[in-house]
């Protein structure tokens, strides 16, 4: 492994640690506004004021501690693998906006592998609203190994995990690039904090644009109580029906309004911390 690659995955460790720190109130808030009985809420905002009253402020951040321990590995292998991507289709440094669409791809469909399980706990931690019967995470880990082993427990919902990270990782750092670059046109290589903000916050915003009824898909399939059954084409197609048929078209999109508002700070925390910090490690290192 070459000292680029390893800068990329220290790198992608602060910049996945700074995403779980400012966006996981808003991503537990879109979370159960996937997976609630139909009737238990009535928009994001009642989830937040009931989260808030029944259960208290750190409800919000129920389930933190799969993707705080779980996201660095998971950014450092995204930011590695599009690194390596990038290399892999182009020997030039400046890729076209569609050489970076097929990178971003490529590191979703590797980065599947560690997001898939993470998030599994993250969601089934936040699909519990504070009865004397919730679990913590150590249980939630032990039951779903000794019940389900690990292809249909710890790695439940991967084959959907992968068909969501694949468009929303082209559309993430294409969206990102495409912002950073009219940034450079203006103030030059040496951007400003506030445009590595700017720039992802766009990726985060085109993130979530390129894949959501997916990740409803995802959501449901990742907190049901059996694994699902038949191909992951089948199961996918399954549970599209199934969300339609309980709330409409509008059901694949439920939670997408806390998940935008979450993607702007979260996404450009993500990319701010990961730009300085490859930096600062590249005058370190001189790669």
């Amino acid at each position: 492994m070459d000292a680029s690659t390893i800068n990329e995955l220290i790198a992608g460790s602060v910049g996945g640690a700074a995403q779980v720190i400012v966006g996981q109130p808003l991503d537990t808030i879109k979370t159960r506004a996937q997976t609630a009985p139909s009737g238990m809420f009535k928009g994001p905002m009642d989830i937040l004021a009931q989260t808030l009253r029944k259960e208290g402020f750190f409800a919000l951040y129920k389930g933190m501690a799969s993707p705080l321990v779980g996201i660095a590995g998971v950014n450092s292998l995204l930011f590695a693998a599009y690194g390596v991507s990038k290399r892999l289709i182009s020997p030039f440094p400046q890729l076209s906006l569609k050489e970076i669409a097929a990178a971003g791809a490529i590191a979703g469909a590797v980065n599947a592998v560690l997001a898939s399980p993470v998030e599994m706990f993250k969601v089934r931690m936040q699909g519990q609203y504070g009865s004397p019967s919730d679990k913590r995470l150590r249980a939630v880990v032990s039951e779903m190994w000794r019940d389900w082993g690990f292809r249909k427990g710890i790695m439940r919902g991967y084959w959907v995990t992968v068909a969501r990270e694949i468009p929303a990782y082209a559309g993430f750092y294409t969206a990102f690039e495409f912002s950073k670059r009219k940034f450079s046109d203006k103030y030059g290589t040496q951007l400003p904090v506030w445009a590595l903000l700017a720039s992802g916050s766009t990726g985060g915003i085109a993130y979530w644009l390129a894949c959501y009824p997916l990740d409803v898909v995802k959501s449901r399939v990742q907190l049901r109580a059996t694994p699902p059954e038949g191909t992951p084409v089948q199961y996918i197609a399954r549970e599209i029906k199934l969300v339609i048929s309980e709330s409409g078209v509008s059901g694949l999109f439920r939670g997408l309004t806390p998940s935008l508002l979450r993607s702007i700070p979260a996404a450009a925390s993500t990319f701010a911390a990961f730009e300085l910090t490859r930096e600062y490690l590249k005058e370190i290192t001189g790669v």
